[in-house]
């Protein structure tokens, strides 16, 4: 099945051990607005879903029929061969008729491991890519039991920080779409003062309208004297959440307004019934190395590493970014772009 009723879709992607908010069909609508097509492959058995994927396609240039196709933390895989077999057979399919040069796929196995994913991937012709999109390590949090317990799996610092609200008097509020235009503008020093990119307000906005509704996301900003300090935009889909983006001032650092506005996003996803929370992208590193370089280094995602090693949450890595090559010529020339750009 291409493209299935939107509503159908979701209610399989929430309910699907591997769920998550990149899988979805608002996800998909939203990604068509910033130079991208989507469109869902499904696999049925006896009227139902049982495996299937949000695919993701971007032209290689506006006169070349070609694209690079993308399914962003998926396929969504069933339990039986014969489902996925179908399933990969027709992504092939479909991938092809688009023009796809190849087909990029990450699952999201970071809150489950799926046993033989890797030697499956293999089986199916894929090749294990250097190029990921999405960060592969990541951290994610627990959120069984009270706050009390929450709190007591973080380490001291970020627990005293996290409280700190009342004694520093930095409020927190759910901000509305009039508030987005206050976050981007803390988006921009953010990214000038650690020196990452960031996406154009519309982008952010744009995300909020479309996940907003039905409590699929909240935007939460913490201020002092109506001045807004820091702000974190959290989605949420079935028993996961996720911290994709974050920004703060330079002002008033010392009232540690990034640690009380996480902390508030992280109870209103509880209160969802959230039970994983994913900080979202570390350093591909493992733990150990982690640890001992994160005082020294700011490149890359170790400058955010310090502050999300503290929320007591655990170090998990995917099984990566795997490409399915249809045409190989084509696909050498980007694989030496890439060398060229990492060179």
């Amino acid at each position: 099945m291409i493209d299935p009723p939107a509503a159908e879709w979701d209610s399989f992607v929430r309910a699907h051990p591997d769920c998550h908010t990149l899988q979805t069909s608002a996800w998909g609508a939203f990604k068509t607005e910033f130079g991208w097509s989507s469109q869902i492959v499904a696999v049925t058995v006896g009227g139902a879903i049982r495996a299937g994927a949000l695919v993701l396609y971007k032209r290689v240039h506006r006169l070349i029929p070609l694209a690079v196709a993308y399914i962003p933390c998926g396929p969504l895989l069933a339990e039986d061969d014969a489902a996925n077999a179908a399933l990969w057979s027709t992504l092939d399919r479909t991938a092809r008729k688009r023009g796809a040069v190849f087909l990029k796929v990450e699952p999201c196995d970071w809150y489950r491991k799926r046993a033989g994913l890797r030697d499956l991937l293999i089986r199916h012709g894929f090749r294990q890519s250097r190029q990921t999109i999405q960060p592969p390590r990541t951290v994610v949090l627990d959120l069984s039991g009270t706050d009390a317990d929450v709190l007591a799996r973080m380490n001291q610092s970020t627990r005293y920080k996290a409280k700190l609200g009342p004694k520093k008097e930095v409020e927190t509020r759910f901000g509305t779409l009039a508030d987005v235009a206050s976050f981007t503008a803390l988006m921009g020093v953010t990214g000038a003062r650690d020196n990452f990119g960031t996406h154009a307000p519309e982008y952010y906005r744009r995300a909020f309208e479309l996940f907003a509704p039905g409590e699929r996301c909240a935007l939460i900003l913490a201020s002092h004297a109506g001045q807004d300090l820091a702000g974190v935009m959290v989605f949420h889909e079935g028993d996961k959440a996720y911290y994709l983006y974050g920004a703060s001032s330079n002002a008033e650092r010392n009232r540690m307004p990034t640690y009380i506005a996480q902390w508030a996003a992280i109870r209103w996803a509880k209160e969802r019934g959230v039970r994983w929370y994913d900080l979202w992208g570390l350093p591909d590193a493992d733990e150990a190395q982690l640890d001992a370089e994160f005082e020294t280094r700011e490149d890359g995602l170790w400058g955010v590493y310090g502050f999300k090693r503290g929320w007591g949450g655990r170090v998990v890595r995917s099984v990566g970014a795997w490409d399915r090559v249809y045409l190989s010529p084509v696909y050498a020339l980007y694989e030496r772009l890439l060398n060229r750009r990492e060179g």
